[in-house]
């Protein structure tokens, strides 16, 4: 089927280019890291689900859609409350830059720590040493002394040898410092390791496992020099293939200048990234699709009105609150439209006093580009404002309920017994104006009582003063006459 020519002009838009680029380069690093975690099983069950909602999309299933428009928000919610760990791993990677004075500019340094560490393998000593990643490791490393050293030949032999009061634990080297040895790393929790390898090995997939880090360990049983990155495993064969492995962990972390690309490094990373810039690929093309149907849809809004006209005229009567409205527009919209709905605004300061119908247009509603407004149901709306009064208005008590049995209402007095206010000038149903006290509930009093209360009115009806004065109920009861006996 040939694609219309405003899609592909859409999809090679500058826009969507990048949009497909951010997605890919996101997906990338989450697959890197949950592979590294041993999580990835997860990450495939997501990527299974997206596939379903692409497919579903392309296809126009509805019920399909319907499941993952209502339940996507709680599932991106649990996602991120699940994959926590991960994403702020994604994020540090993201943001990271190089310490100051990590950075190497030549290759003696790791080719003294590649001769180190085959000297210490000849001679069946154990040995760790780490190189962080673009990841910290300070929150995964316990223990261990600071030295900030320059590494030599003699000092890493004597840091590992046996009578050295760090030799179990690792030392870390930043850009061309020891920064600390005798370090502890976390152990591994996961399965990849045989039980016959030692405590040193399972700390150094323990680091790899969680961080970005080379950790190169020497083997004291079977004199083998090991490197452990992204969570797996390397055994490594002679000096110079040692002095590889750090000089590529240096370079794909940004502290030493590429001087060549190996191939062998890196033909995973190249298939995660094509993996991801094949899902941001379909995901981008099924969001277009979608964008592409127009869909028609119906409404309910709410109607927001100013406070006041111009003139100072207030509204009164009766008056909508929400309105039905038909619009159409593309279905990604729409369904943000339906679970969002816009507010129909009524602006009454370019309203004079008096009646008026107001009709509803698309100028009172503020809505995407692409939406279009069909119909409105009311059409207008009928509304009238008039000026207002200041006025001298008495306070009426709200009395709930009756006096226990036995008593009677002698007096009710107020203070103070009216209240000066700013209102509607109008004569129609004078008795919602009225102004009342909070409610007082009868059958809680048994003598007489006085009682602080509230004013309570209707919004229109504002107080001279600046705040409702508080209003002294004072009550008054007697005691019912006793009843004669009966007649003869």
């Amino acid at each position: 089927m040939e694609l219309p020519p405003s899609f592909l002009e859409v999809f090679f838009s500058w826009r969507t280019l990048l949009d497909i680029a951010l997605i890919s380069t996101g997906l990338f690093f989450l697959q890197r890291t949950l592979m590294r975690l041993g999580t990835w099983k997860i990450m495939a069950g997501i990527f299974l689900a997206l596939f379903v909602f692409i497919g579903a999309n392309l296809l126009d299933l509805r019920g399909i859609e319907w499941i993952y428009n209502n339940v996507s928000h709680v599932a991106l919610i649990g996602l991120i409350v699940i994959f926590q760990p991960e994403l702020r791993k994604v994020l540090e990677r993201a943001v990271w830059a190089p310490p100051r004075g990590a950075q190497i500019n030549d290759e003696r340094l790791p080719k003294l720590i590649a001769n180190c560490l085959s000297a210490l393998a000849k001679d069946y000593c154990g040995a760790l040493i780490v190189y962080p990643g673009r990841e910290p490791i300070g929150e995964k490393t316990t223990g261990g002394f600071v030295l900030n050293a320059v590494p030599s030949y003699p000092l890493i032999l004597s840091l590992f040898d046996p009578n050295s009061p760090g030799h179990d634990g690792a030392i870390i080297i930043v850009g061309d410092r020891i920064t600390r040895f005798g370090v502890r790393l976390p152990m591994s929790n996961s399965s990849r390791l045989a039980n016959s390898y030692g405590t040193r090995h399972h700390a150094a997939m323990g680091l790899a496992e969680q961080t970005d880090a080379l950790a190169l360990v020497v083997s004291e049983e079977r004199g083998q020099v090991s490197a452990f990155f992204d969570g797996q495993m390397q055994l490594i064969e002679g000096t110079e293939e040692i002095s590889d492995i750090i000089i590529g962990h240096l370079e794909s972390v940004g502290l030493m200048r590429k001087k060549r690309s190996s191939w062998a490094l890196n033909k995973d990373a190249l298939l995660h990234g094509v993996v991801s810039l094949l899902i941001a690929t379909a995901f981008s093309l099924s969001v277009l699709d979608t964008a592409r149907n127009t869909v028609e849809r119906s409404v309910i809004a709410a109607v927001d009105y100013t406070a006041s006209a111009a003139d100072g005229s207030v509204l009164v009567g009766d008056r909508a609150t929400e309105v039905k409205l038909h619009l159409s527009g593309p279905l990604t919209e729409m369904e943000t439209l339906t679970q969002n709905p816009p507010h129909v605004a009524i602006d009454l300061r370019v309203l004079d006093q008096g009646k008026h119908s107001v009709v509803l247009t698309s100028d009172n509603l503020t809505l995407p580009k692409n939406v279009t407004l069909l119909d409105v149901s009311p059409a207008q709306l009928d509304l009238t404002l008039v000026p207002m009064e200041e006025k001298s208005m008495p306070i009426t008590p709200q009395l709930v309920g009756k006096l226990p049995a036995g008593l009677k209402l002698k007096k009710v007095t107020l203070i103070p017994e009216g209240v000066e206010v700013v209102m509607p000038k109008t004569k129609n149903d004078r008795d919602s104006y009225k102004i009342l006290t909070t409610p007082i509930y009868l059958d809680s009093i048994t003598t007489d009582s006085r009682i602080f209360c509230g004013i309570i009115a209707r919004p229109s009806i504002q107080p001279l003063a600046k705040r409702w004065p508080d209003v002294e109920v004072v009550i008054e009861v007697e005691t019912k006459p006793q009843v004669g006996g009966k007649k003869d």
